[in-house]
């Protein structure tokens, strides 16, 4: 019976082993993909800048122009960076902030049903760049 177990545990250890050792690659396609996505966000804004104004103004942004420029720059600067790997944590930080006042100010509601329906959450836009913590 402990040849039993002991084949269980060393099963059990080399899997914790294999599993380890893919740990960065896995780390590394996904900020490869949450950034170029978050890049490419930021780099659409930035050439539909005037809906992106509007769709700001309409949400009774402060300086809708100043603030969409801003946003859209952040996005593909902070995308390029966390695809490269670069201040990632501090993008990932930045990138948390964007989206949770995304959540904020265009999708209140999705926000609010957070526990009341949160499907309704996961769907909305900003989930998926919420906190890629790396």
């Amino acid at each position: 019976m402990q040849k039993f177990f002991k084949l269980g545990k060393d099963l059990y250890d080399g899997f914790l082993k294999t599993v380890s050792s893919t740990q960065s690659v896995f780390l590394l396609a996904v900020r490869l993909y949450w950034g170029l996505q978050l890049a490419q966000n930021g780099w659409g804004k930035l050439h539909n800048l005037d809906n992106v104004i509007q769709f700001f103004t309409s949400l009774g942004l402060p300086a809708p122009r100043p603030t969409a420029i801003f946003v859209a720059s952040f996005e593909l600067v902070a995308g390029v960076l966390l695809a490269l790997g670069f201040f990632s944590r501090i993008a990932a930080l930045g990138i948390t902030v964007d989206m949770l006042v995304a959540y904020v100010t265009a999708d209140r509601e999705a926000l609010l049903s957070f526990f009341s329906n949160p499907g309704k959450f996961y769907v909305a836009d900003p989930y998926t760049f919420l906190s890629p913590d790396f």
